[in-house]
């Protein structure tokens, strides 16, 4: 478990300016297919925080226009972050003890890469040398 977590971490990330509204947002998590996303200052500049699928769908599920409200206004401000060099090990407890399912990996101001929660369920998965995308449940179908 001393592999760095740049090994499993998603590179480039995909992100989203400060500016751009829910609309914008929503698609480019549609789009990519994320559960999260950085929101960045510019195209190039510091990340700022992350908005994820579930802020979206929170405020447009409330009714909000989402042309009007921008990332800015509803993303998580300086999220967690690491190291490239850090252990999968030393990240999934940081990830655990706070109890979130996205970080950003920057080597100092710069954003490298992401991480999510499913990034070691996929990590797992290869580990005991399983397909993760036939993981034994068929899509649709939930277990308890």
């Amino acid at each position: 478990m001393n592999t760095p977590i740049s090994l499993l971490m998603t590179a480039p990330a995909i992100t989203v300016r400060a500016d751009d509204t829910l609309t914008t947002v929503a698609d480019v998590l549609a789009r990519h297919k994320l559960s999260f996303v950085p929101v960045c200052e510019g195209p190039g500049g510091p990340a700022l925080g992350i908005i994820s699928a579930s802020d979206v769908l929170h405020f447009k599920s409330s009714g909000g226009d989402m042309d009007e409200l921008t990332a800015w206004q509803i993303c998580t401000y300086k999220p967690l972050s690491v190291a490239p060099d850090a252990s999968i090990a030393q990240v999934a407890k940081l990830m655990l003890e706070r109890q979130v399912h996205h970080l950003l990996v920057m080597r100092g101001q710069e954003l490298v890469g992401v991480v999510s929660s499913l990034d070691f369920v996929k990590h797992y998965l290869a580990e005991a040398g399983a397909n993760p995308g036939q993981a034994g449940i068929k899509q649709g179908e939930q277990h308890a």
